[in-house]
């Protein structure tokens, strides 16, 4: 089974994220406390007790000490057999990755997720990124020396700014030639989306922003796909890559509907059947908690809930879905109900049928909501 856990600090808030987070670190010790105690309580949540994947997200799970890692771990051990092979992966600032605390990950961690998002300084600064374009290209070598293999690196592309130092389409180019030389076994890599209650946001509504280019971004998404399958990764998810054997397991168990655990405020939990998720505030967590409760809202799916969430996520992926899983689900013949909106989705050229798999096709990965959706059923 799969553990999720949820640390919502960080040092600054980036523009474009509207993640549960708090730049206020006073509550951070109390909030480890709180997120062991759940992990107690929400032991039995999970039928199987051995955990193959941990992922520490957030936030910035790199700002945790030592001593606050060590906490955790020993509550996971206490109450879940992790197993030998597990896959356990922190996510990381740049600037966090110094060799003192690189030192220290690598005694409780074997995987890193590295948000370095570009390589050029003025776009960082505009994000308002803490790290330095310098500590991005410096701090992959340095995890490598510290003994990490296992990493991912995350990049945004379809970014609008008029400040970079190259015009966007070159600056996309760099970044990619950039991230291929770092040798990584994994890239994740996202279209920039203007969130509403994000700083970005705001200066959208104010008209100091430019809307993100669709066109610009389509055309950077497919210069993604060609260059990292020219360089040998495996394109397994619409934003993530992978050399041979290199898929991230802990998010791959997400796209293929695997039970998961999510401890922390805002964290969502999952069993195939019902979906919790906690409340997205420090104190009132850490409160509940205190007091022997988990702040959740459960939420029960239906079969159409479930039908639709496979298609949303399985059609992401290079495995696409199985129409047996899905007449499973369905309680009926999946191809019969939805075959007209299914035979539309074939004449567009975004959906193939493969044998018993539905898959998008490369055209369709731009449109992969837009077709999952198209065949959601009521």
């Amino acid at each position: 089974m799969h553990l999720y856990l949820h640390i919502p600090f960080c040092k600054q808030a980036c523009h474009y994220c509207d993640f549960h987070f708090s730049t206020n670190l006073s509550q951070k010790s109390a909030l480890v406390e709180a997120i062991c105690a759940e992990i107690k309580l929400q032991k039995e949540y999970l039928s199987s007790k051995t955990l193959q994947t941990v992922y520490f997200g957030g936030g910035t799970p790199s700002l945790l000490t030592e001593a606050e890692l060590a906490r955790i771990f020993e509550t996971i051990h206490n109450e879940f057999s992790v197993s030998p092979t597990a896959e356990i992966t922190l996510e990381a600032n740049p600037d966090d990755l110094q060799d003192q605390k690189l030192q220290v990950l690598r005694r409780y961690v074997n995987r890193l997720s590295i948000g370095l998002q570009t390589f050029d300084e003025p776009t960082l600064r505009w994000m308002n990124r803490a790290h330095t374009a310098a500590e991005a290209e410096t701090c992959v070598w340095r995890a490598r020396e510290a003994g990490f293999e296992n990493m991912s690196v995350d990049l945004i592309y379809g970014i609008p700014d008029p400040t970079t130092t190259d015009q966007p389409a070159t600056l996309w180019q760099t970044d990619l030639q950039k991230m291929l030389a770092l040798d990584v076994p994994h890239l994740s890599a996202y279209a920039l989306t203007i969130e509403p209650d994000t700083a970005f946001g705001r200066w959208k509504q104010k008209g100091k922003l430019p809307a993100v280019d669709e066109n610009l971004a389509a055309e950077q998404f497919e210069e993604l796909t060609k260059v990292l399958t020219t360089a040998g990764y495996e394109h397994y998810e619409i934003s993530n890559f992978a050399k041979p054997g290199q898929y991230a397991r802990h998010n791959t168990a997400y796209w293929q509907r695997k039970p998961y655990l999510g401890v922390g405020p805002s964290a969502h939990s999952y069993t195939g059947f019902s979906r919790q998720y906690n409340i997205a505030n420090n104190a009132r967590y850490v409160t509940a908690l205190q007091n022997g409760e988990v702040p959740a809202t459960v939420e029960t799916l239906t079969i159409a809930d479930q039908v639709n969430e496979y298609l949303l996520t399985g059609l992401r992926t290079k495995w696409g879905c199985s129409l047996t899983e899905l007449d499973t689900l369905l309680g009926g013949d999946f191809s019969q109900t939805q075959s007209s909106d299914l035979a539309a989705m074939y004449a567009s050229g975004w959906l193939v049928r493969d044998n018993d798999q539905l898959r998008l096709t490369e055209a369709g990965k731009l449109f992969a909501d837009r077709v999952a959706a198209s065949l959601f059923v009521e």
